[in-house]
């Protein structure tokens, strides 16, 4: 950005905002549809949608639009001619700095950005040409960064000079549709290097405010322009529309801005604009950056639920909300919105069972108000499913384990133990209801046909308490499981209605089976004869019971032979087949159990990645981060016995790490918010130094004797942890 000093020089900025307003009474008269300050709409809660309601599941696709516009193209008007190059510019630059006179620097730059005819001028490919099409924007984007470059490094006058010229053209008077060169205008500015400097919010507020304000079509242009800018320069404009978000939430200096009540649509003119962006990202695999760079952890401290509740009052009427925008919020903030709507929805839940207890006039008994699972270890699946079979209607209270002739009481710990060891076996290859593929080390629904999938129900109840009560859980689905979990995000009304089913590509079947989908891959780029070398028919055969059965995947597939020129709608409908059309009933009854705990439409602001961190935690284990985030009840970090410990415990292995962590806490993961999330406590033991430690899982405690020397603590811990089933009462 701009040199701190160089802040006042930008004041003089405000008399050109002040002829922004003078320029709108000016011509307030005539009515003009394209005046800075859009007519009709009072402040940015107003402007147009960028995307329908997501409560409906029907988000704009950016790509649903044929590729030529479908509005009539308007004329482009007779540019200027510009004959400066790259070279021409680069050459100038050298000699001002060698010789300090940024004369023809300064006309350039003050030429270039005084309208937007004149940056088409300078930096369309060719002027001759319309570039009307989505797939090439006609911007010379090596000048354009060459430029943008070396703007910083100019003298002040140069740089003011190109925000007194952005001012202009924003001043324009639209007379008609916007043109390409409008929009290419538009994606130039947008990569401004200047709009990182605070002072310079108030010309970019309003730059982003018509751009948000543009038609779904030219929204569509630029959206598929904007996945052609470099990675570098994406993410530049990205992180520069969250930073002028967050210093709007929560400036440093607010008398830098505008008082809050009169630019209320600062903030949803630059979250539309930032949703074009994330529409581009999403376009093209693998995305440009990472779907975790358009969070935007300011969020995480304004008042979520009241965001929550506003998106659930109002949808996507004329009232904002971030949760319009899901992919602004960050998963930990996603998290405490589902936590607090869980909540909400328990104490709801646990009052009904309470008014109609008392109606009935019956004695009210605490136990009503939780879903108490009393199981035996033994016979753990079969008491489990049993249990949640018995108690539907109290899926939605907290939960509450006891293990049969066990003292534990249920802080939190005993849940934890419980969903760990129920995984633990359902997945088992023994149990028959999903199959574990080494090559992807992940597990995925058995496609055995049976009479009741009533099981798959109940797993898909037992994820969902998982989520519902804050409990990850030691899974190995692949991605696309989470994908077809939210199609769709909210149950249908109309039970007939396909469930669980998704688009699914090749890369889908790789994360499961690679090794087929490697074939498929395969015979996608054979250049031989594929009818006469392969001699396949649209037909899958698979081994049931020991009994080879054929599946056509079209009517009259068995005599339909696979060619080069059908052989892509061979594979996708073999790999559909695999994923959605063969595992339905599963799937689906999976699908049903699962909602019919974590029914929320706050479901509907998680991506699939989303849903298996909440669900899985992080595999990855940072025990340094643990140390740091450690607290200490009898000991002091710097003691002998606790830099024993951690000695001993960062030179673990990977998987006593683990033992240590579901020794402590009850599970093996790490949760959403990291290591520090855990609260982990370490207490000093009065007990005799013979003893091993003792965990206290409902509260993430280990309580450690205070041993003699590193080789005693190693050998106590690794023996406490290792053999760590069962729990009792001090």
């Amino acid at each position: 950005g701009l040199e701190e000093g160089a802040k006042n020089q930008f004041s003089t900025f405000s008399n050109f905002i002040t002829t922004i307003n003078q320029k709108k009474e000016g011509i307030g008269n005539r009515n003009s549809p394209t005046q800075l300050v859009i007519p009709n709409i009072k402040n940015g809660r107003d402007l147009p949608p960028l995307c329908l309601d997501v409560r409906q599941k029907q988000r704009m696709s950016m790509d649903a639009l044929p590729q030529e516009l479908k509005a009539p193209i308007p004329p482009e008007p007779s540019l200027p001619i510009r004959t400066k190059t790259v070279k021409d510019f680069q050459d100038d630059m050298e000699k001002s700095k060698a010789s300090g006179d940024w004369k023809a620097v300064h006309n350039f730059y003050s030429t270039t950005f005084d309208s937007f005819l004149e940056i088409n001028a300078a930096f369309k490919k060719d002027t001759n040409s319309p570039f009307n099409t989505i797939e090439d924007s006609g911007i010379d984007a090596k000048f354009v960064n060459v430029v943008y470059d070396a703007l910083l490094n100019t003298p002040q006058d140069v740089q003011k000079s190109v925000l007194k010229g952005i001012i202009n053209g924003l001043l324009q008077e639209w007379t008609g549709p916007r043109t390409k060169d409008d929009l290419r205008a538009y994606c130039i500015l947008l990569q401004n290097p200047q709009f990182s400097n605070t002072s310079t919010y108030v010309i970019y507020a309003h730059l982003l405010r018509q751009i948000a304000a543009l038609t779904e079509a030219d929204h569509h242009f630029l959206v598929h322009w904007s996945k052609k800018i470099s990675q570098k320069r994406f993410k530049q404009v990205v992180d520069r529309l969250l930073q002028f978000i967050s210093l709007r939430l929560f400036p440093a200096k607010p008398e830098e801005f505008p008082p809050m009540v009169k630019c209320t649509w600062w903030i949803p003119s630059a979250t539309k604009v930032l949703a074009l962006f994330n529409a581009a990202n999403s376009l093209i695999s693998p995305p440009i950056i990472s779907y975790t760079d358009f969070y935007n952890s300011t969020l995480d401290h304004i008042d979520l639920m009241e965001e929550y509740h506003n998106w659930q009052c109002y949808g996507n009427s004329h009232r904002f909300s971030f949760c319009q925008y899901p992919f602004i919020i960050s998963i930990a903030a996603k998290k405490v919105i589902i936590q607090r709507d869980s909540e909400q929805q328990m104490i709801s839940i646990a009052r009904q069972s309470l008014v109609d207890k008392v109606s009935r006039r019956q004695k009210p008994d605490m136990n009503m108000l939780f879903l108490n699972v009393k199981v035996r270890r033994t016979h753990l699946v079969s008491d489990s499913l049993d249990e949640l079979a018995r108690k539907k209607a109290d899926l939605k209270k907290k939960l509450k384990v006891t293990f049969v002739g066990e003292a534990g009481l249920d802080m939190g710990g005993l849940t934890k133990e419980w969903f760990l060891l129920l995984i633990r076996q359902i997945f088992h290859p023994d149990y028959g209801m999903f199959t574990y593929h080494k090559d992807s080390q992940c597990h995925w629904f058995s496609s055995f046909k049976c009479d009741n999938y009533s099981e798959f129900r109940l797993v898909g109840a037992l994820m969902g308490l998982a989520v519902y009560n804050s409990i990850t859980l030691d899974i190995r689905f692949p991605p696309c499981c989470y994908k077809k979990l939210l199609s769709p995000p909210i149950v249908p009304c109309d039970h007939n209605t396909l469930v669980g089913i998704c688009g699914v590509t090749l890369d889908d079947l790789f994360q499961i089976m690679p090794e087929l989908a490697h074939g498929l891959s395969e015979l996608l780029s054979y250049e031989g004869n594929v009818e006469e070398d392969f001699y396949s028919t649209f037909q899958v055969f698979q081994e049931e019971f020991g009994v080879i059965k054929s599946y056509n995947l079209k009517p009259n597939g068995d005599k339909i032979p696979v060619t080069n020129r059908n052989r892509k709608e061979y594979v996708q409908l073999y790999v559909d087949f695999l994923l959605n059309r063969s595992i339905y009933k599963q799937f689906a009854a999976f699908y049903y159990g699962f909602h019919s705990v974590c029914a929320s439409y706050a479901l509907l602001l998680l991506r699939p990645e989303e849903v298996e961190i909440l669900v899985c935690g992080s595999p990855e284990l940072d025990m340094s981060a643990l140390q740091r985030s450690t607290q200490y009840e009898g000991y002091q970090k710097t003691d002998l016995t606790i830099r024993y410990f951690w000695d001993v415990v960062l030179g673990f292995s990977l998987d006593l790490q683990k033992k240590l962590l579901h020794f402590a806490t009850g599970s093996d993961r790490v949760p959403v918010g990291g290591m520090a999330d855990l609260n982990f406590k370490i207490s000093k033991s009065e007990t005799s130094t013979n003893w091993l430690p003792v965990a206290h899982t409902c509260f993430n405690q280990l309580c450690l004797p205070p041993y003699k020397n590193k080789k005693e603590l190693k050998q106590k811990l690794i023996i406490g942890i290792s053999n760590a089933e069962g729990f009792g009462l001090e």
